[in-house]
């Protein structure tokens, strides 16, 4: 193997995160990779990985010289792109990842559209609610709710806030007085997304100050059509995606609570998350390309619409581009799993 090809190696070694993983990845086998990477380090006569049986980690020097490594391959695959751009057609196989239920609406008539573009491409998708790691997983691409992203070796672009309402059956509220102030919430029982998804609390703008509500809550879940069921079955008040209420609310199977009272950051963020590499893939870059132009489509169509929207909530929209690190493209963000602000229970502040 020669020299270029084990700095391909290597880096896969190191986005990977494993032999055998950066193996799959390349089409090759483990003991190549392992003898590639042998190979590299007795050319730069220095220990590139701490291998152990469970994972391998960069040693010092590595770790500079994957830095001037990643580098010089984005280079050099930026020339061969350039020489090739006038035929180079999107081909291959896509591997997207998606959250299950914050997709249900857009996932199959996004993919759709892009295949009648792109017939060439194939799409293996998985649909998880789960974290995922998409260079170690071997993913192109993620459709992803914040919290699902383990590492930070991502770009990510917003492509949609999707507007929560919140919601209670009429049978719950039979048994319980209806909430007609929001500091009425804390002697009710809720159903919420697992806190390790959101924070099990509502924040309501009041005037000049925000209210802080802590929800006591019976079910916690990851999944929102789950949460929508258990709220028909009378289990308590909660906030799905309002997509998803929609049929509900217009039958009376659902009644919206305190439509009258703005809550901060009820949505939910939809992001496109792929690798940080400069040059990205035909297949990559169309996709991108393509859900960018789709997400601006949902937008419009949601403004023009003359559906109902709760009061005080947004509507789900596609929101402007976010500012983009120095080495990415525009529009695009530097992925960071920020923590829920913090806020007292029950407390107010200005």
């Amino acid at each position: 193997m020669d020299y270029l090809e084990s700095l391909r190696v290597f880096r896969a070694v190191v986005e990977a995160r494993s032999f055998t993983r950066a193996a799959d990845m390349l089409g090759l086998t483990t003991p190549i990779v392992s003898r590639s990477i042998a190979g590299l380090e007795r050319r730069l006569g220095s220990r590139l990985f701490n291998r152990t049986t469970r994972q391998v980690s960069l040693t010092e020097a590595a770790e500079r010289f994957y830095e001037g490594c990643a580098r010089i391959l984005d280079d050099l695959e930026a020339l061969e792109a350039d020489a090739s751009a006038q035929t180079l057609e999107p081909s291959g196989v896509l591997r997207l990842v998606a959250h299950t239920t914050a997709t249900v609406n857009r996932l199959v008539p996004l993919i759709s559209t892009f295949k009648h573009k792109h017939p060439k491409v194939n799409l293996d998708v998985t649909l998880t609610e789960r974290p995922v790691d998409l260079v170690a997983d071997g993913y192109d691409l993620g459709i992803v709710l914040p919290f699902m992203l383990s590492s930070d070796t991502v770009v990510t672009r917003l492509l949609e806030r999707m507007a929560l309402v919140m919601v209670a059956s009429p049978a719950y509220l039979q048994r319980h007085s209806r909430p007609t102030h929001p500091s009425e919430l804390a002697e009710h029982t809720f159903v919420v997304f697992s806190p390790a998804f959101r924070k099990p609390q509502l924040t309501f703008r009041l005037g000049n100050e925000d209210l802080v509500v802590p929800l006591k809550y019976d079910i916690a879940s990851n999944n929102a059509v789950f949460n929508r069921e258990m709220l028909l079955e009378g289990f308590g008040i909660g906030t799905v995606p309002a997509a998803l209420a929609q049929g509900e609310l217009a039958s009376g199977r659902l009644v919206a609570i305190l439509e009258e009272f703005e809550v901060i950051d009820a949505t939910l963020e939809l992001r496109l998350a792929y690798n940080t590499r400069t040059l990205l893939p035909a297949k990559v870059k169309a996709f991108v390309e393509h859900a960018a132009e789709f997400f601006a489509e949902v937008s419009t169509a949601n403004a023009a619409s003359t559906n109902a929207v709760p009061a005080k909530a947004a509507p789900a929209r596609a929101a402007p581009a976010d500012t983009a690190p120095a080495d990415t493209a525009p529009a695009d963000t530097a992925s960071a799993k920020a923590p829920p602000a913090k806020a007292s229970p029950g407390s107010k502040r200005r």
